[in-house]
Order: structure tokens, then sequence, then C-alpha cells
């Protein structure tokens, strides 16, 4: 190529007015080429193969954002990690004069490589590092509810809601530092319609450090479709007082402390509801296995509360609900004690604690493989789902523990697992 030619990149981009930070991007990217900071998620324009397997799991869109721009002087991680907003658009003119001589597209060079890097990616599950985009499922169940999103949002006619704080209650052991709380929100007059697995962003008044307005959090529903208390236009939520990052260090959670904090009678900026895949099947012989963590339980006692108010209409013929529900120990549990009191023969629940006092490290795959035989039944029933929301940690463990039920049961996990994706019937929820 001679001196004088530039190549024009479409560089990917994420939108930070619009993302929740929920990190579902990153985790599905199969060449890690998206990261973030305290502030922002990136797209590194180096590393970027163009694969699109991050645009349909994003919740909110922010994800599918582009930029043409001179490859020499593509966006850098550093000038992202500093962004509000995105960058306008550079006209034609404006990248003739930025590139100095000829302008060539670089568009068919990509594809085709890009699809060979991203296949090449996927097939390193079968060597041991299971890939989150080779089985997460972004698609419903063909049963599901339809899901309203993005009715508040930054960039659409209402921008936000406001609720009111009914009730905030704490869920685990009182005198333990990382206290979780069951928040209630009301909406009032105004339409919030949401169903079991979807998310809202809450954003925590004040601003940052640069004296920025502060970006929203993104906090799973942990209440049914018809409400937390049925029949009134109100949610949900599961938060954790964060002291610490995933890393172990010190660090205040902003949007946490502010949650735990709230008072009945307070008022709460709400941006949402956002989700359209990670949600319940609706007919009535369908199987549920859920598998969770810490407050990966609220999208997991939405539906558990679902079925159990449709049972006790009477309304559900069947199908099995099974829950494997981690913690480092029974006081840093949520909702521990409410749910030793469901009937056994609703739902079927397998405790692992990794932290307990005198006792083993237990983990939510380890007891997966101890209930192999049942869990091998149900991966063999196509009216089986299953749901995994927690700490990215779990995610690599649990799928490795499905692919060894799966074989040891005669099925083809590769197959099985594709399938499964494909049909909306194993849905990955991580961070």
């Amino acid at each position: 190529m001679d001196a004088a030619t530039a190549t024009i990149l479409k560089q990917h981009l994420i939108d930070p007015e619009i993302c929740i930070r929920c990190n579902t991007c990153e985790a599905t990217c199969p060449v890690d080429a998206i990261t973030h900071d305290d502030m922002n998620y990136v797209v590194d324009a180096e590393k970027c193969n163009f694969c699109m397997d991050c645009i349909s799991p994003c919740p909110t869109g922010s994800i599918d954002n582009w930029r043409e721009v001179i490859r020499s002087s593509a966006y850098s991680l550093e000038e992202q990690f500093d962004w509000d907003e995105l960058p306008d658009e550079l006209s034609a003119e404006e990248l003739a004069e930025a590139a100095g001589g000829e302008i060539i597209a670089e568009s068919a060079v990509d594809t085709s490589e890009s699809a060979s890097v991203a296949t090449s990616a996927s097939s390193s599950g079968a060597a041991g590092h299971v890939n989150h985009a080779q089985y997460n499922a972004t698609t419903p169940p063909w049963s599901a509810a339809h899901a309203y999103t993005n009715l508040y949002s930054p960039k659409s006619a209402q921008p936000s809601i406001n609720a009111t704080v009914t009730g905030n209650l704490r869920v685990t052991e009182v005198g333990k530092e990382y206290d979780t709380h069951h928040i209630v929100l009301d909406f009032g007059g105004k339409p919030f319609p949401v169903l079991e697995g979807q998310s809202i962003g809450i954003v925590p008044p004040g601003t940052d450090s640069k004296g920025k307005p502060h970006h929203a959090r993104q906090y799973s529903i942990a209440s049914a479709r018809n409400g937390e208390r049925p029949g009134y236009n109100n949610i949900s939520l599961t938060v954790k007082r964060v002291l610490e990052d995933h890393d172990g260090n010190p660090v205040v959670g902003v949007a946490s402390n502010y949650m735990c904090d709230l008072n009945a009678g307070d008022e709460v900026q709400v941006i949402g509801p956002f989700g359209a895949s990670f949600l319940m099947p609706n007919h009535p012989r369908s199987n549920i296995v859920m598998i969770c963590t810490g407050t990966g339980s609220a999208p997991m006692r939405a539906m558990t509360e679902w079925r159990r108010r449709l049972r006790a209409s009477g309304k559900f013929e069947g199908g099995k609900l099974m829950l494997f529900f981690g913690a480092r120990s029974r006081a840093e549990l949520p909702y521990f004690g409410p749910l030793q009191k469901l009937p056994k023969d609703f739902i079927d629940i397998n405790f692992a604690f990794s932290r307990e006092k005198d006792q083993p490290k237990t983990y939510v795959q380890d007891r997966m493989r101890e209930r192999a035989p049942d869990l091998s039944e149900l991966l063999k029933d196509p009216d089986t789902y299953f749901y995994v929301c927690g700490l990215k940690d779990m995610e690599e463990g649990v799928l490795l523990a499905l692919s060894e039920i799966a074989e040891q049961a005669g099925l083809n996990w590769a197959e099985l697992g594709t399938a499964m994706k494909q049909e909306g019937r194993l849905h990955l929820e991580t961070y």
C-alpha cells in the first residue's frame, strides 16, 4: 500500500450515555476486545474482529455504535475511558483531510477473517475453556411473554422515571458487613411493565470524582410480573452493599450503599426496564433449573414467586423447579429463611457454601455433580430451561459441570449446548 493511502476503519464503540455497565458485552466477546474501568466499557480497535457476538445480548443497544475513522488514528482505550458521550461522526471531507491522501475502505477485509477468528475462539470450549458466547442464548424461550424494554432511557422521550421506596428489609444475617437488602419500589400511576428476568437501572444522586453525574447501575428485578405486592405497580430488587471489588480491593459501591440506606418514602431515579432474552417460559410443563450465587438470586426469586402464585391459583399444571444457590456462608445467603419454607414438592433446593465454618468448600457446580442423575434427565427433556446468574467466576465451572453430566448420560454436549442456545434454553447472566 502506498504511504499516501489511508485505510478507513468502521470502529466499534460503546455509547456511555445509555450503557448500564452490566458487563454482558465483555462476558460475551470471544476475543477479549472489550474491557472497562470504573467509568466506561470500551472496545479495543486492535482486537475487535467484527464478529457481532456482543450485539444482540446488550439490553440497551449501547453496544451497537460505530464511527468511521482513519485506522492509524482510531480512538484509543484511554480516549474512550474518558468519554461522557460518543464523538460526532466525521464527514467525508473530514476523513479525507485526516487521511492526507487516498482513502480505501477496510470492510472487504473483515467479514471472512472475523468469522474464522470467531469460530476458532468458540471452538476452544472443547479444550476446557468455555466461551460465554458459545452457549448463551440471546433469544427468549418460545413461550415467554412479550417484554417491554427501554421505556425510560437517556435517549428516549422519557429519560427516567421516579419511584418511591415502600420497603427496605435486610435479608442477610444482622451483624455481618456484607448485608443484602430487599428493596421495594412503587411507580404509582406511571406505566412500568416488567417480566421475571428483566432488570432496571438506578441513577445515584450526586456527582463522581470528576464532577459528572453518576452513571446508572443495573439491578435485576426480584419480584413477579404482577408486583412484589400483587395488583400494585411495584417491583423489588436484591441489593448487596459493596465494600470491595471482585479482586478484594476496598471500595465503596456508590449505588449499592445509596440503595441500602434508603428509607420508606424516599424517591429514586429509574431507567429501563431492560432485557428481552433472560425470560422464563410460560408453557405449563416447562422445567426450570436455576443456578445462582449471591444477588444473582434476584431473577430466580422472581421466577419462583410467579410459579408459586400460579400454583396457588390452580393455573399451573406442572413442570419442575430446581435451584442451586451458592454463597460464602448461610449468614450471607439472601432469603435463606423464606426459602426453607417453600414446599419440597414445589421446588428442589440445593445450597452450596464455600466459607462455612468447619465445612469443606462447596460450590454450585459440586452440588450439580451430586445431582447428576436428575440433571441428566432434565437435560434430555426439550422442555427444560437453564438460567445461570451471579459472579463471572462461577460460569465456567457451571458449564463444565453441565458438559460432564451430559457426556456421562450419553449426550453429545457440543450438539446439545448449541441446540439449547438456539432454542433459548440456556441463559447466562454473569458479572
